[in-house]
C-alpha cells in the first residue's frame, strides 16, 4: 500500500527546510502527516533513512545532517502527531502510537525496509517499531535515546526533573504547559530548549534557531499541542520507569544498531549509554565528548560522518571519526 501524498502546507511552512534542500509533503496515514524529503542518490537500491525527532522536536532537528546523509541514501524526516507541522487531529501521541505511525510511514511512504534514525524519544519510537515489525527495519541509529539499564539512571538536571514531575501530574502538567505558552515568546522557548539540549549553546545554528522560532509561531494557535506533548512525555516516562520492559524491547532487536550519545547530555545520562553498550556488545557505539542531548544539531559534521561510516559497514571507523566531536563540526 502507498500513502496518498500532497504538496506541503502553506508557503511559509513549506519553506522551513528548504535552505537545506528539503521538500515537504503531507501523507495521509489515518490523518495528515507532514514529512520532508531531502532526496538521495538517483536509482539507489540502499534502504532509505527515516529520521524521527524527540519530545518537543520536529523535522528541523535533522536539517544539519540530512544533506550529508542524502549524498549516500534517500533521506526522509517526519513530524509525529501533535509535533512540528503534523496536527494531532484526534490521534494519540504516545510512543506506542507514534511507533505504529512510523511503521506506516516506512511501508507506505519511504519504502521498507528502512534505517530508522531516532533522537531521544525518537530512538524509543524507533526501537518499538523495530520490535513490532522487524522486517521493515534494516537498521537503527539511536542518538541519545533513553536505554535504561540497572544502576544507570538518574536526573542530572534538577530543573528537568521538576519539569517531568509536573508533566506526570494530571492537571498540573496541562496548566504548566498552557501557562508556559503565554509566559514565554517562541524565541524564549527556543533559547530554553537550547540551554537544556546543548553542552555549549554557542554552537546553535542561528539559521536553525530562526526556523524553529518561525515553526513555533505557526504552532502557537494549533489546538492539541499541549495534550500531545503530555501524552508523549507520560508514555515515555512510564516506559523508562519500567526498565525491565524496555530492556526486553532492546534485547529483542535483530537489526544492526549504532548507539550514539553526547557525553555531556543533561537529559539522558551518558552512563546509560555506556551500560547499554556493555549490555549489547553487538551494537556499534560512539560517545561524543563535550556534546549534549542533540548531537545532530550541536556536532552535525561528526554525527553525519559516523552514521555514513556505519552505513558503509565500518563500525570501527565510525567510532574513530566521531571520537573528537567536541567542536561544532559545521
Amino acid at each position: 500500500m502507498t500513502a496518498t501524498l500532497s504538496a506541503g502546507p502553506a508557503a511559509p511552512a513549506a519553506a522551513l527546510a528548504a535552505p537545506w534542500g528539503g521538500r515537504d509533503f503531507v501523507a495521509d496515514l489515518g490523518g495528515p502527516v507532514h514529512g520532508v524529503d531531502f532526496g538521495g542518490p538517483p536509482r539507489s537500491a540502499a534502504p532509505p533513512l527515516v529520521l524521527v525527532h524527540g519530545l518537543g522536536g520536529s523535522h528541523l532537528d535533522w536539517v544539519l545532517v540530512a544533506p550529508a546523509l542524502a549524498a549516500q541514501r534517500r533521506v526522509l524526516a517526519l513530524d509525529l502527531p501533535g509535533f512540528g507541522l503534523t496536527p494531532a487531529a484526534g490521534r494519540l501521541a504516545t510512543v506506542q502510537s507514534s511507533a505504529a505511525l512510523v511503521g506506516r510511514f516506512v511501508r507506505e511512504v519511504a519504502g521498507a525496509p528502512a534505517v530508522l534514525v531516532g533522537n531521544s524519544m525518537g530512538g524509543t519510537v524507533a526501537m518499538l517499531q523495530a520490535r513490532a515489525d522487524p522486517d521493515a527495519v534494516a537498521g537503527l541509529v539511536l542518538i541519545d535515546a533513553p536505554v535504561p539499564v540497572p544502576g544507570s539512571w538518574r536526573w542530572p538536571d534538577l530543573r528537568l526533573a521538576a519539569d517531568f514531575a509536573l508533566y506526570a501530574t494530571p492537571g498540573a502538567g496541562e496548566l504548566y504547559l498552557w501557562s508556559a505558552r503565554w509566559r514565554m515568546t517562541p524565541r524564549q522557548q527556543a533559547r530554553r530548549v537550547i540551554e537544556l539540549c546543548f553542552a555549549d549553546p554557542r554552537r546553535a545554528s542561528p539559521v536553525v534557531i530562526e526556523a524553529g522560532v518561525a515553526l513555533a509561531e505557526l504552532r502557537r494557535g494549533v489546538p492539541g499541542t499541549e495534550q500531545a506533548f503530555l501524552q508523549a512525555a507520560r508514555s515515555l516516562g512510564a516506559l523508562v520507569g519500567w526498565p525491565g520492559l524496555y530492556r526486553a524491547v532492546a534485547g529483542a532487536l535483530d537489526a544492526p544498531v549504532l548507539l550514539m550519545h553526547g557525553e555531556e547530555d543533561r537529559l539522558v545520562p551518558a552512563a546509560a549509554a555506556r551500560r547499554a553498550a556493555a549490555a549489547h556488545p553487538g551494537w556499534a557505539t560512539v560517545l561524543l565528548p563535550g556534546i549534549g542531548h542533540t548531537p545532530q544539531l550541536e556536532a552535525p559534521g561528526p554525527v553525519a560522518a559516523a552514521i555514513s561510516r556505519w552505513l558503509a559497514g565500518d563500525a570501527a571507523a565510525a567510532r574513530r571519526g566521531a571520537g573528537s566531536a567536541g567542536g561544532p563540526g559545521r
